[in-house]
């Protein structure tokens, strides 16, 4: 994503990866549009600015309110520049090089840069003020409880994330004590280029928390949650953030990633499928396996179900889906079937995906995933001559250990 960092002053710039591109441009000019940007702006000659592919055409517009004007765009360390269009979008053709008599030399792949971190680029004193522009439920008839993708508009301001981070949502009016209500974190269910690939939009996916009160024994709805589920369209919604990294997905394209998650526990972990498979992006392309294990108690419960098999069928060499459904399945033992008696069923395949220094495991959802996994695979590690403690602490120091947990 696009940081003020990633600028470059003229003549130079620093590799920062194979997702940067250089913008040449011309007739910058000093005005209230660009006074706190950190690069100094020249009355004449060229300003050389490095814009990652996500934020091309967010950063053409601001060029153009500059009264600049972007003589050539190139890949940043290529040496074949790209023209923009003339409508100023961020489509741009390659310039076809030279012919040259020498044979072409082999260029070593460039490996991807280390992706810059963003961290609470809003606060809590000084939230975004975003808007609802989409609302839908995403259980199933015959499904328990309500779950809802709501999508927001980020346009008018600098909010950008990565995947596996969340995001902080104040729900208005004051609690019990008549004190501003707290702020909830909720899982980014988007990639980093929003739904609509656009860098304009984020996405939640958020059940309607419902619980008996242990005392009065009357249902008690989820403050924020409840407030989510029932957004309207057009509304506006303060939120700040974005927070995390521990669940960050790897850089690496060729990184396997296992995945468990249980109900809303999905979100992070559709924002890296929509990343790896649906997105088309030049910027990344996935050529690693993985892998998602989700936990639902009915199949009408399992959220963005059609898109998920969608994946799993164009993508079978790449994607594994496993199913836990807790009402409507048996373990081998005649019970429910939970996401520990699926990681028991494929220990020996998720013991040895494990042991490839590529290989991350994510886990996503309630409480307990963590001790349901260990009971799932730590007789397998035993008769490997492995103590499932030690291996966890491995894959921590490893940073291949990733829990986010509710």
């Amino acid at each position: 994503m696009y940081s003020s960092a990633l600028t470059a002053t003229s003549g130079q710039t620093t590799a920062y990866g194979s997702r940067l591109f250089v913008y040449e441009v011309v007739g910058l000019s000093q005005n209230t549009n660009n006074d706190s940007i950190d690069y100094p702006i020249r009355r004449s000659g060229s300003v050389f600015i490095t814009v990652p592919y996500g934020r091309m055409n967010q950063e053409m517009r601001r060029i153009t309110r500059m009264g600049g004007r972007i003589v050539s765009i190139k890949p940043l360390d290529a040496e074949t520049p790209l023209k923009p269009t003339s409508n100023g979008s961020s489509t741009a053709e390659v310039a076809k090089p030279q012919q040259s008599n020498k044979t072409e030399e082999k260029r070593k792949p460039m490996t991807q840069a280390k992706t810059k971190i963003p961290s609470n680029i809003y606060k809590p004193k000084a939230p975004y003020i975003g808007k609802c522009i989409e609302n839908y439920p995403l259980v199933a008839e015959g499904g328990s409880g309500i779950v809802q993708h709501i999508t927001f508009d980020i346009s008018g301001g600098d909010l950008h994330y990565l995947e596996g981070q969340s995001l902080a949502i104040i729900p208005p009016g004051t609690d019990e004590k008549g004190k501003p209500q707290k702020s909830r974190l909720y899982s980014i269910a988007s990639t980093r280029h929003g739904d609509k690939v656009d860098d304009k939009t984020i996405s939640l996916c958020v059940r309607q928390l419902e619980y008996e009160h242990p005392e009065t024994k009357e249902t008690v709805y989820g403050v924020c949650s409840t407030y989510l589920c029932n957004l309207e369209v057009g509304a506006d919604v303060a939120m700040w953030g974005p927070v995390g990294k521990e669940m960050l997905l790897p850089d690496e394209e060729d990184a396997n990633i296992i995945m468990l998650a249980t109900g809303t526990g999905i979100a992070p972990f559709r924002s890296f499928l929509w990343r790896m498979f649906f997105e088309n992006n030049p910027e990344y392309k996935f050529k690693g396996n993985s892998w998602l294990i989700f936990g639902v108690p009915y199949t009408a419960n399992v959220l963005y179900k059609d898109q998920l098999e969608e994946i799993q069928t164009k993508y079978p060499d790449n994607f594994e889906l496993t199913y836990a459904v807790s009402r409507e399945q048996k373990n081998s033992e005649g019970g429910r079937m939970y996401i520990q008696h699926r990681v028991a069923e494929q220990a020996e395949k998720l013991w040895t995906m494990l042991q490839d220094p590529k290989t991350h495991l994510y886990m996503c959802g309630l409480k307990g995933m963590e001790s349901g996994l260990e009971e799932g695979l730590s007789a397998f590690a035993s008769k490997q001559g492995v103590e499932w403690p030690d291996f966890v602490k491995q894959l921590k120091k490893e940073h291949r250990w990733h829990v986010e947990v509710y």
